[in-house]
């Protein structure tokens, strides 16, 4: 696959974003610093969650009502969150674990498909083996795993570590053990299924962005 310059430094972009923001997360929750960036850091997700959903409803005023009463409530409890900035990237990063353990998981219950053997399926049109089935299924179990035990060890860490310490796992280890997730299922493909069942990166993303994209049927 051929990367043009415009992809590359788009990528570049993204990278240099990343290192940004996990090492100011890590100076602002490992107890050094208060600053109001600290807390606009730790506060930045939950808002864009919460402004996302919003934005999703169906009426405008129930959307400009619900943005101003989640305004008046940031500007009420910023001298609060400005003396738990720790507490703030805590509650942020465990729940970001636990919600996409949970998007994952529930895939995995009742007589639906597991969320990787939907994307393939995505990917190959509708048509896939029995045996990428069963690979989808397992590489879905590892995921929701993977974040179920990075959440846990969030836990412990914070209850039991220094705050410094509890920061540099959170924050500065999570995009290189997402890597190193990614770089494992790989291998684990490349080992399990035959060239033409393995999808290129490309097509990974791909698959993503139709999912992502896909609404939810109506409701009767």
């Amino acid at each position: 696959m051929t990367i043009s310059p415009a992809q590359l430094l788009r990528g570049l972009a993204v990278l240099v974003f990343v290192v940004v923001w996990a090492a100011l997360a890590h100076v602002g929750s490992a107890g050094n610093s208060h600053t109001d960036l600290s807390v606009l850091l730790g506060v930045s997700p939950i808002i864009a969650t919460l402004v996302l959903l919003l934005w999703r409803a169906s009426h405008p005023a129930l959307t400009a009502c619900g943005i101003l009463l989640m305004l008046g409530a940031l500007a009420r409890l910023w001298p609060t969150l400005h003396r738990n900035v720790a507490l703030l990237f805590f509650i942020q990063h465990l729940g970001t674990n636990l919600a996409l353990a949970a998007l994952f998981g529930r895939s995995l219950l009742g007589k639906g498909e597991a969320l990787i053997t939907q994307l393939a399926r995505a990917m190959h049109h509708g048509n896939i083996s029995e045996r990428k089935q069963r690979h989808t299924r397992r590489v879905t179990v590892a995921w929701t795993l993977f974040f179920l035990i990075n959440a846990l060890i969030s836990a412990i860490l914070w209850t039991f570590a220094p705050a410094a310490l509890w920061s540099i796992f959170a924050n500065l280890l999570s995009m290189p053990l997402l890597a190193a997730m990614f770089v494992g299922e790989h291998f684990w493909r490349i080992r399990v299924l035959p060239p033409e069942e393995r999808p290129s990166f490309a097509q990974i993303v791909r698959a993503y962005h139709m999912h992502g994209k896909q609404k939810p049927p109506a409701t009767p």
